[in-house]
C-alpha cells in the first residue's frame, strides 16, 4: 500500500515510495509496541536502535557519507509516517534532525567532514540548550572555562529531548557578551549525567528532562561558533507539525478499526451495525480530512524550507534571506490550522465511539495528551499576530530562539 493508493496523496518526489519502503516494516514494528510502551511508560531504546540501524536518522546525510540524501519534503513525510507509528519517537530525534541540518549549513569544512562522517555511520545527538527557573533569554548558566589545553564545562540543562538516547550532546554555553557557543560531548562521557525526569502527561517516552555537566573536559576542536541554521525555527516547528500530521493518521487509524469492530449500538442510533451508522462514519471521515490537510500543510511548508537551504549555496544574499522569511512565514501560517485541525480531531474521536473507548488499554486519550503536549512547545498563540503583521504591514516574523527572563523584568 503507498502512500497515494492509501488517500493521503502523492509522495514529496518521484522517488519517495522507493525510499519509504526502506522504512516502512519498521515503521510497523514501532507501531506494534507504541501502546504497551505508553502503558508501561518503557523507554523507546530499541526503537531508537533500530532507527539507526536502518539509517532513518541519516535521511538528510550526503550519499557518500554513508546517507540517502534525502530532501527535507522526504524527510518530513517520513517523519508523518514515523509519527503515525509512535509521537515520542519524531520528538526524540528532533534535536539530532537539527544538528544534522546545521552540519550541513556549515562553512567549517573541517567540521562539517568530521560530522558528516559520525552522522553517516549512525550516530546520533541530542541537545542541551533550554534551560529553567531563573535563566535569562540572552544568556546560558551553563559556562566553559578554559583550562590548559582544553576547558571545563559546567551547567544543568533541562527539555533535552532525546538526549537520554544519543552517543553526542550539542550544548549551548554563553560566550563573551551576548554571544553564544556550541559545544559537543560524548553522551558518556566523565561528569555527563543524563535523567529521565521529564514528568509531562504527553510526550512522556521523549526523554525530554534534565542533563548535567560536572567538570566535563571540551576540547577546542569541539567548540563551534555556528550556533544555528537560518531556518531553523521553521525547521524545527514543522517536525511538531509533522508529529501532529502522524497523529492525525494514527488516531483515524485506531478509530476506523474500532468502530468497525464494534457489535454495541445505541437505541436511538442510525443502524444496527456501528459501522453503518451515518453520523458515526462522518465523525470519522472528518477525522481523516483533518490528517490529510495536515500533512498536505507539511509538505507545503517543507517546500519552503527546502527553497531557504538551496539559498543558502546561491550566493545572494538578499534572495536568502527572502527566502527564509518566507519559508517562517509559511510554517507560522499552517502552524495555527494544524493544530487546531488536530487537537480537535483528539477530542472529536471518542464521538465515534462509545465509553469503552476510554478504557485505559486503547490509550486513545494519548493523541489527546500527546498532540497538546506538542502544540505548547512553541507559542502558537503568536503566530497569527505574526502573519497578519506581515500582511498588513509588510513586517517580516520575528525568530523565535530563546526563552527565559527578559533582562528588563529580571530585578
Amino acid at each position: 500500500m503507498s502512500q497515494l493508493t492509501d488517500a493521503w496523496g502523492a509522495g514529496a518526489s518521484t522517488v519517495y515510495e522507493q525510499l519509504a519502503e526502506r522504512f516502512r516494516p519498521l515503521f510497523a514494528q514501532i507501531r506494534e509496541g507504541a501502546i504497551t510502551r505508553e502503558l508501561n511508560r518503557e523507554l523507546p531504546f530499541d526503537a531508537i536502535k533500530a532507527l539507526k540501524a536502518s539509517g532513518f536518522t541519516a535521511l538528510r546525510v550526503p550519499e557518500n557519507y554513508g546517507g540517502s540524501g534525502a530532501t527535507l519534503p522526504e524527510l518530513f513525510n517520513l517523519l508523518i509516517e514515523l509519527g503515525e507509528a509512535d509521537s515520542n519517537l519524531v520528538q526524540a530525534i528532533r534535536g539530532h534532525l537539527g544538528f544534522v541540518e546545521k552540519i550541513l549549513n556549515s562553512d567549517n569544512a573541517e567540521w562539517r567532514d568530521r560530522w558528516l562522517t559520525r552522522l553517516g555511520q549512525g550516530e546520533i545527538v541530542g541537545p542541551a540548550w533550554s534551560e529553567t527557573g531563573d535563566a535569562k533569554q540572552r544568556q546560558f548558566g551553563a559556562t566553559l572555562t578554559q583550562e590548559g589545553q582544553h576547558w571545563r564545562l559546567n551547567g544543568t540543562k533541562f527539555y533535552t529531548t532525546g538526549s537520554l538516547y544519543s552517543d553526542w550532546i550539542d550544548i549551548g554555553v554563553s560566550g563573551e557578551g551576548d554571544a553564544v557557543r556550541a559545544i559537543a560531548v560524548a553522551r558518556h562521557a566523565p561528569g555527563v549525567t543524563v535523567e529521565d525526569d521529564w514528568n509531562g502527561f504527553g510526550q512522556t517516552l521523549t526523554a525530554s528532562g534534565t542533563a548535567r555537566f560536572e567538570n566535563v573536559i571540551v576540547e577546542a576542536s569541539d567548540i563551534d561558533d555556528e550556533t544555528r541554521f537560518k531556518y531553523a525555527t521553521g525547521f524545527f516547528q514543522l517536525v511538531h507539525l509533522a508529529t501532529l500530521a502522524g497523529i492525525g493518521r494514527a488516531l483515524t487509524g485506531e478509530v476506523a478499526q474500532a468502530l468497525s469492530a464494534r457489535t454495541r449500538t445505541y437505541s436511538n442510533g442510525n443502524a444496527p451495525r456501528a459501522a453503518d451508522d451515518a453520523q458515526l462514519l462522518q465523525v470519522v471521515g472528518r477525522l481523516r480530512g483533518s490528517a490529510y490537510v495536515s500533512g498536505t500543510v507539511v509538505l507545503k511548508n517543507a517546500d519552503a524550507l527546502q527553497r531557504a537551504f538551496e539559498s543558502r549555496f546561491s550566493g545572494d544574499e538578499a534572495a536568502e534571506q527572502q527566502a527564509n522569511a518566507i519559508a517562517e512565514l509559511e510554517v507560522s501560517q499552517g502552524l495555527t490550522i494544524v493544530t487546531d485541525l488536530i487537537l480537535s480531531a483528539a477530542t472529536t474521536q471518542f464521538d465515534a465511539l462509545g465509553a469503552s473507548a476510554t478504557l485505559k488499554p486503547l490509550a486513545l486519550d494519548r493523541f489527546w495528551r500527546n498532540a497538546r503536549t506538542l502544540s505548547s512547545h512553541n507559542p502558537r498563540i503568536y503566530k497569527d499576530r505574526i502573519v497578519g503583521d506581515y500582511a498588513v504591514n509588510g513586517t517580516l516574523p520575528p525568530y523565535q530562539w530563546r526563552i527565559g527572563v527578559a533582562e528588563n523584568k529580571a530585578g
